[in-house]
């Protein structure tokens, strides 16, 4: 079974030579393929480090997941420089900018993304994990944020639905990615890039969800305007 106990310490070289092996390897070959004695060669460590640190090698690859996350969301976090009272526009721009970074900020080991985007296409028993601790609260914000730009009285469905439309335009450029290159040869992802699809993305899911509290508060009124004529014509017969 998968130890869920987290155990990176900062202050082992041993530790963290593994975990940066680890997570090439597991990027490379997946969970599955990969050995212990390929990772501990890449991190020239004793093949028992990994039994000491980590308990074996799944607890090892639950602690590279965590890495990744820990990482990522230190560097980038889905506020962003926003403060708790901005206003709901300003915080899906830090949201979706978060996003974009995390997957193409130049810098990161490049074997980060391949690694989740690995584990989502060849899914372990990690993967609970990951989605409980990582992907879970990341939702929870962007929902909460999408629910502030609609209505309080929205439905959970339209918020879902509008979470994962978000969500989808971001996560399709990278999943995209080999496709995107030669469709747009000249598409590229440095900081200015990302800046600039971040404003893209964040300005079209603005207009769509106004667009979208306009239909449906038209609606309501109409509704009331409905259940009024309704009780005006039972009162008179």
């Amino acid at each position: 079974m998968i130890q869920e106990r987290h155990i990176y310490n900062d202050n082992s070289e041993t530790e963290k030579r593994l975990l940066e092996a680890a997570g090439a390897i597991f990027a490379e070959y997946g969970f599955r393929a990969a050995t212990v004695r390929q990772i501990c060669e890449k991190a020239r460590a004793n093949i028992a480090a990994v039994n000491y640190h980590f308990r074996d090698k799944e607890g090892l690859y639950m602690a590279v997941l965590r890495f990744v996350h820990k990482t990522q969301a230190e560097k980038y976090p889905a506020d962003f420089g926003v403060h708790p009272g901005s206003s709901p526009e300003e915080r899906l721009r830090a949201y979706v900018r978060s996003l974009l970074y995390r997957i193409f900020a130049e810098g990161r080991p490049g074997w980060h993304m391949k690694l989740i985007t690995r584990e989502m296409l060849e899914p372990t028993r990690a993967l609970d994990m990951l989605v409980r601790e990582a992907a879970r609260p990341l939702h929870q914000d962007l929902a909460s944020i999408v629910r502030s730009l609609l209505r309080e009285t929205v439905s959970d469905k339209t918020v879902r639905l509008c979470t994962l439309s978000i969500l989808g335009q971001v996560v399709y450029y990278l999943r995209a990615r080999p496709v995107i290159s030669r469709l747009y040869p000249g598409q590229k992802y440095g900081p200015k890039e990302i800046e600039e699809l971040a404003e893209h993305i964040s300005q079209f899911s603005l207009l769509a969800l106004k667009a979208l509290s306009k239909k449906m508060n038209s609606r309501g009124h109409e509704s009331d305007e409905s259940n009024t004529k309704s009780r005006c014509s039972r009162n008179r017969g």
